[in-house]
This record gives C-alpha cells, structure tokens and sequence, in this order.
C-alpha cells in the first residue's frame, strides 16, 4: 500500500493547478459552468437515491 501513495505522491498547488490550466484548455471558458452545472446535479442525484435507499432499508427491517 505504501508504494501506491510513493508513485502517486502528495497533490500539492502546483499539481492542482496544472490540472485547472489543462482542463481550461481542454473544455475552453465557456463549457466550464456548464460542466460544473452537470457535475452538481449529479451528485444530487446520487445523495437522493443513496438516502432512499437507506429508507427503504429501514422500512423493510420494521416489517
């Protein structure tokens, strides 16, 4: 496990901003928000069902 966090490193600044500055490049300005828009959505959407999910446990655990 220890030679998997050494060949990956620590995500430091520089890294980080490196990965914005391609992802700019990549996607341009303008398609940004709009990916982010989609990102958010899905993550909601996730959070929603993985609740149901724990309601429908809880429910059929009372019967």
């Amino acid at each position: 496990m220890n030679a998997l966090f050494i060949s990956l490193g620590v995500v430091g600044p520089w890294q980080i901003i490196l990965i914005v500055v391609i992802v700019l490049l990549l996607f341009g300005g303008k398609k940004i928000p709009e990916l982010m828009r989609g990102l958010g959505s899905g993550l909601k959407e996730f959070k929603d069902a993985s609740k149901d999910d724990t309601t429908d446990k809880k429910i059929d655990d009372n019967k």
